[in-house]
């Protein structure tokens, strides 16, 4: 929760957006109680409040874990992510993996 609540009020504050900017999907109290990592969002709130910042989601997960287990390059950590997500070349090898 302390990784999320840095990486939302970090994302929040360089899109130069206050709490009051997400009345549309949340309000300023639940807003203020994920900044100070009291609350757990959901994969859907998540998607909510990366909208109102016109960010992917992923870039909200990925800043708080990036919070918590900093690296040194990011690159690493992304060509990490792209080797975790390369599933395979056909929709049939996707079929498979899905089923193991």
């Amino acid at each position: 929760n302390a990784a999320f609540a840095q990486a939302l009020k970090k994302l929040r504050k360089r899109r130069k957006l206050t709490q009051e900017d997400f009345v549309s999907v949340t309000s300023r109290g639940y807003m203020s109680q994920l900044e100070r990592g009291m609350r757990s969002p959901t994969l859907e709130k998540v998607g909510d409040l990366a909208a109102v910042m016109s960010v992917h989601p992923a870039s909200l997960v990925i800043g708080s874990y990036l919070e918590a287990w900093p690296y040194e390059d990011i690159e690493s950590l992304f060509e990490q992510i792209r080797g975790d997500l390369a599933w395979g070349d056909s929709a049939q090898d996707d079929e498979t993996n899905l089923d193991e």
